[in-house]
C-alpha cells in the first residue's frame, strides 16, 4: 500500500484534532474529485512499519481525538488488506481513540447488501474496527459546503458500530462517545 500524504493534528475530517492519513489508489474516479493525483496506486510513498509507528506516536498525545483514513480509496481492497494491521494496532494500543474513514463506497456496497467490488476477506473486520464512517461518492452536482465533515449531501456520517449492531444504517449524531476528546476517557 502506498499513500499520499498524512496530516498530523488535522481538525477537517472529524470531530476534534485527529492524524489523517490519506491513501493512494482509487477505481471510483469521482468527477472533481479534489485529489485525483491518489487515484494512482503508487502514489506518494509506500506504508511501511516505521510509517505505521509515527502514526501512532502521532496520536498518542492526549489532544488528539483519533485517526481518520481516507484518499483515494480505503476501500479498495488492496488497501483495506494494508490498513488492516494498523487499525488493529490504533484499538489494541490507543483504545480511547476514535477511527473515522472516508469512502466513496456505500455502505450497503461495504456490506455486502449490495454487490460490490470492494468486498474482500478483510472487509468486515475493517468495518469492525471504526467508529464513523462517511460513505457514498463525491457528486459535484450536489455539493453544500455548508455540511459537516462530508462535502456532497448524499454522502451519509455512520455510526459504525450501531449500524452494525442494529443491522440498519444508524446515522452519526453527535454521540457523546464519538465526539469526547480523548483527555475525557
Amino acid at each position: 500500500m502506498y499513500f499520499g500524504e498524512i496530516k498530523e493534528n488535522d481538525i477537517a475530517n472529524g470531530v476534534g484534532v485527529r492524524t489523517t492519513l490519506f491513501v493512494s489508489g482509487c477505481r471510483n474516479h469521482c468527477a472533481e474529485c479534489f485529489q485525483p493525483q491518489t487515484w494512482s496506486f503508487s502514489y506518494g510513498q509506500e506504508f511501511t512499519d516505521d510509517v505505521a509507528d509515527r502514526i501512532i506516536q502521532s496520536l498518542s498525545f492526549p489532544w488528539v481525538n483519533g485517526l481518520t483514513v481516507l484518499g483515494g480509496e480505503p476501500f479498495e481492497v488492496e488497501n483495506q488488506r494494508g490498513l488492516l494491521p494498523l487499525l488493529r494496532r490504533v484499538r489494541e494500543e490507543l483504545p480511547g481513540k476514535t477511527i473515522w474513514a472516508y469512502s466513496g463506497f456505500t455502505w450497503e456496497q461495504l456490506t455486502g447488501v449490495r454487490e460490490s467490488r470492494c468486498r474482500c476477506e478483510v472487509t468486515d473486520e475493517v468495518l469492525g474496527l471504526l467508529d464513523v464512517l462517511v460513505d457514498g461518492p463525491y457528486v459535484a452536482g450536489l455539493r453544500d459546503i455548508t455540511l459537516r465533515f462530508r462535502g456532497s449531501s448524499n454522502q451519509r456520517i455512520i455510526d459504525v458500530p450501531r449500524s452494525l449492531a442494529s443491522g440498519d444504517v444508524v446515522l452519526w449524531g453527535e454521540d457523546p462517545q464519538l465526539v469526547r476528546g480523548s483527555w475525557d476517557a
